[in-house]
């Protein structure tokens, strides 16, 4: 299994972080070490001192594809979810400095938290999912995914010319606006279509 993740989906986000609007997805990959096991805190790694939450709705691939038209692309995957990847902020900005790749930044072990799934057959719009980060009962992160510089259908094709997908895979879609610092006793939970996907304790 392997995590694919989009980076600058969201104009707003890209606003926020001073970046330029990319001609295409970002795309970076985590390894399945950076998951986070169910049910377990997210604890800050001793090497940055500027971990961030970035919240992003997730695609779960259920078919082996290569090439993939983006026609055919609502074929493989029936269910989609919430996560976080968490974002060493500090590490990234230094490799970003140095022109030097994301790895140390965004990969880590625990980096990735992983939610609950839904149906799609459950979803009114899935180009228009609403979704939410909140910390110690503060919203601090909201989105749509009609919002995305490109949907989820563009998506799984374009990634799919790099990259063969088999089942399991999943796709991190990109986050909105408001990523930030998390600190050690904050309580964070993920929301979509108003449904709780997680609940996460940061140690």
């Amino acid at each position: 299994m392997k995590l694919i993740c989009i980076g600058r989906n969201y104009a707003d986000h890209i606003a926020e972080l001073n970046n330029a609007k990319p001609e295409h997805p970002v795309v970076f990959i985590k390894p399945d070490s950076a998951l986070l096991p169910k049910k377990m805190p997210f604890v800050i790694p001793s090497f940055s001192n500027d971990i961030h939450h970035e919240v992003e709705v997730l695609v779960k691939i259920n078919r082996l594809g290569k090439h993939i038209d983006r026609k055919f692309a609502h074929k493989y995957y029936d269910e989609v979810g919430l996560g976080i990847d968490f974002t060493a902020r500090d590490v990234q900005n230094e490799l970003k400095q140095k022109g030097l790749p994301w790895e140390k930044a965004k990969s880590f072990d625990g980096a990735a938290v992983i939610g609950d799934w839904i149906s799609k057959d459950d979803i009114r719009d899935i180009d228009d999912l609403s979704f939410s980060l909140t910390i110690n009962g503060k919203i601090v992160q909201q989105g749509r995914s009609s919002h995305m510089l490109w949907k989820i259908d563009e998506l799984i094709a374009y990634v799919s010319q790099f990259f063969t997908l088999k089942i399991g895979d999943i796709i991190f879609t990109g986050t909105p606006a408001g990523v930030g610092p998390v600190v050690s006793g904050d309580q964070l939970v993920g929301e979509l279509e108003g449904h709780q996907l997680f609940s996460l304790k940061i140690k």
